[in-house]
């Protein structure tokens, strides 16, 4: 199939940009690296009358540590992320998602801030920014508020943010050395979206465990360690609400949960 018509606007600035949004509004759509956005237009998911490409605005392509956290600008690809020369020092659980998101043809398109503004709930990188605790920034011509992840992801394809805003940057807290970080994933070729991902970040005797594919958007649930690792991952499993699709059961997905979140925890563990 093709897209439905529409504008194709290439404005040179973030204030372009916003302005844009301001007055097209809900009728404009932000295409960065287009490894989405593309396919749904053709399939005509989706009928916008504008697009506004970010995708050469030097001005949002930035990966800078800032105190805690890494901010990561909206036109920067997910290959330029895995180049980072700090990526493994600084964000150890993205240097491990990472080379699953996708094919390495399309991270050299897709942008880290585009996947997490799609918020499919089986991504990697939504699932690592809710893992970390980490924020999204959303600006408009009114200004810019900041949200945590927890807030941003509501739901399949759901974010918070408004028709006018552009995600400018996201922002991935810097690894603290206390920590364990650790990713697994399983889906039917790498690549390819997963049946079930999982994060976990492990200080001591507590965990972050966070769960992608099962639920309609990213999961994070703390685990203690020293009570029964089975019964906890259980309760998290069945907590989900998992349901059967064309590529897996739910009960498969509760299963792999359990498994793969029990293997992960103890190679993670300290």
């Amino acid at each position: 199939m093709k897209p439905a018509a529409f504008d194709y606007a290439r404005p040179g600035s973030r204030r372009e940009v916003l302005q844009l949004l301001a007055e097209g509004s809900a009728e404009a759509r932000i295409l960065a690296g287009g490894q989405s956005l593309m396919a749904m237009l053709n399939m005509r998911l989706t009928q916008p009358r504008l697009l506004i490409d970010i995708s050469d605005l030097q001005e949002l392509r930035y990966v800078r540590e800032e105190g805690s956290y890494v901010a990561v600008g909206a036109a920067v690809r997910q290959s330029e992320l895995l180049r980072w020369p700090a990526l493994h020092h600084k964000l150890p659980l993205l240097a491990q998602a990472l080379p699953h998101v996708g094919h390495f043809q399309t991270r050299n398109r897709g942008t880290v801030c585009g996947s997490i503004a799609h918020a499919d709930p089986s991504a990697e990188l939504p699932l690592c920014l809710a893992t970390l605790g980490g924020e999204v920034v959303l600006e408009s011509v009114g200004g810019r508020r900041v949200l945590p992840a927890a807030q941003f992801f509501q739901g399949t394809l759901l974010t918070a943010r408004r028709d006018d805003e552009l995600l400018v940057e996201t922002r991935f807290p810097v690894a603290d050395p206390r920590c364990g970080y650790g990713f697994t994933e399983i889906a039917m070729r790498h690549g390819d979206f997963a049946l079930v991902a999982l994060a976990a970040v492990v200080q001591g005797e507590e965990a972050r465990l966070g769960v992608g594919g099962v639920a309609d958007r990213p999961v994070v649930a703390r685990v203690e360690l020293s009570r029964d690792l089975p019964e906890q991952l259980n309760a998290i499993a069945w907590g989900l609400g998992a349901e059967d699709d064309q590529h897996a059961s739910a009960a498969y997905r509760r299963q792999m949960v359990r498994e793969l979140g029990r293997q992960l925890l103890e190679e993670v563990r300290p």
